[in-house]
């Protein structure tokens, strides 16, 4: 066989390695994003007196009442996380952090520093590869999936 046919064809075998990988992947973005969306979360209800005080005369967030957001926002970032790790409902919650994300950037655009919009992209990004290309293979979603196939 030709040296160069041989180099190729284990090439391609080798480059099919890295997708053995991808279920584990998967679970470390979930995790990292939950951790720092369920931090906000958890700073938000600790300090609910600033919390008000944010929503009412820094953040601007379009449309609700400032009280309501503030409920909104906590709740979303305190229960979306758990979705996310537990990869039950796992797009749903990818696709509502991204959501939050992006209100919190609108919101908060005019104080947000340079690096806390990077910050904010990356999440954005992340969450959205999870929302378009997650398979959870370490997921609830998964087996309930191999369940209901049954």
């Amino acid at each position: 066989m030709n040296p160069l046919l041989r180099f190729i064809r284990f090439y391609y075998s080798a480059s099919r390695l890295p997708e053995y990988l991808a279920p584990v992947l998967d679970l470390g973005l979930r995790l990292f994003l939950a951790n720092v969306f369920f931090k906000s979360g958890l700073t938000k209800i600790k300090t609910w007196d600033s919390t008000l005080y944010l929503f009412n005369d820094v953040y601007q967030v379009p449309l609700l009442d400032p009280e309501v957001a503030a409920w909104l926002a906590t709740g979303a970032e305190l229960s979306l996380p758990v979705l996310l790790v537990l990869g039950l409902f796992g797009r749903f919650a990818a696709a509502g952090l991204f959501i939050l994300n992006v209100v919190a950037v609108i919101s908060y655009y005019s104080e947000l520093s340079e690096a806390g919009l990077n910050q904010h992209l990356y999440w954005g990004m992340l969450l959205a590869v999870l929302l378009a290309l997650s398979r959870g293979a370490l997921s609830v979603d998964a087996w309930l999936e191999k369940q209901l196939r049954k």
